[in-house]
């Protein structure tokens, strides 16, 4: 079975901030495709040890080694607003 990115609002050029589309102008989500889909040029991979819910909280891992730019098995994405 082949392994791809799926042709969905996430992974949209038209995505901004807040779940809004562009194009429609309209609330959307990861459930949510349409003709006027656009790859994003690039994936960004962002995670380290700033983007992690866990960093300088009681539950990080490694919280003697964290550090911006680190990172580790036990990321957690922080949740979007």
């Amino acid at each position: 079975m082949a392994i791809r990115l799926a042709h969905n609002c996430i992974n949209c050029d038209n995505l901004m901030d807040g779940n809004l589309c562009a194009k429609h102008k309209v609330i959307v989500n990861t459930h949510y495709t349409c003709d006027s889909f656009e790859m994003k040029a690039a994936l960004k991979d962002e995670r380290n040890c700033v983007t992690c819910s866990r960093y300088e909280n009681t539950d990080c891992a490694n919280p003697d080694k964290a550090a911006p730019g680190m990172l580790c098995a036990s990321w957690a994405p922080q949740a979007q607003a």
